[in-house]
């Protein structure tokens, strides 16, 4: 592994400066697997298995005489909105750092990270919209759910959020750097795929759908 001094040489500068394109080896080194990249694919797998399981005793749940599906806050739309949003800046920040581009990059690491923590505001209006309707999570299994559900993904993000703020202190510029801003937006991927899921299920899954599916209709 070269050090980072050498990846420096190789194209874009110590001062990771906007001025050229990494050089190829420089950009192999960059995208050599590494223990980071492994683990949070491992995270990735284990928390998939979490909302997995939750998902499925939701939808057992609602089969229960006492569950009443309720109509979810126009906030919900407005987080979908702001991790989108969140999402394109990250991918932004990935693509341009490794053409050494690194003060765009930077720009875009931080608007991920606003977004993100914009998101998580905006389920917690959610939260008091649905409180404010007297949906609370004792009365009603659907809104429980509602709550149990979004608290997880907030919870994730806000793990997300703890990272990224080592990430965007980060001021180098060699393969550990493009790597965490790799990680940053592979992770903000993640969790937009696991809110698409808990937004339908949340959204349109009904109790008539379920049986369907289940050949119990």
């Amino acid at each position: 592994m070269k050090t980072e001094s050498n990846f420096a040489a190789g194209g874009a500068g110590a001062g990771g400066g906007d001025g050229g394109a990494l050089s190829g080896d420089a950009r192999h080194e960059a995208r050599t697997p590494m223990p980071g990249s492994v683990g949070l694919w491992a995270f990735i797998a284990v928390v998939t298995s979490l909302f997995s399981l939750f998902l499925a005793a939701y939808v057992m749940r609602m089969d229960s005489p006492d569950w009443h599906r309720i109509a979810l806050p126009w906030q919900t739309w407005l987080s979908t909105g702001l991790l989108v949003g969140a999402c394109v800046a990250m991918e932004v920040a990935a693509r341009l750092a490794p053409m050494g581009r690194m003060a765009p990059a930077r720009l875009a690491l931080r608007l991920g990270g606003a977004g993100a923590i914009a998101f998580v505001a905006s389920q917690l209006w959610a939260w008091e919209a649905l409180y404010a309707m007297h949906v609370v999570p004792a009365n009603n299994p659907a809104g429980s759910f509602f709550y149990l559900l979004t608290a997880m993904h907030g919870l994730h993000m806000l793990g997300g959020i703890a990272a990224w703020t080592m990430v965007v202190t980060d001021r180098g510029s060699g393969p550990r750097t493009l790597m965490r801003i790799r990680l940053c937006a592979r992770y903000w991927h993640f969790l937009l795929a696991v809110w698409a899921v808990l937004l339908g299920a949340l959204g349109w899954l009904t109790p008539e759908i379920v049986r369907y599916l289940c050949g119990t209709a």
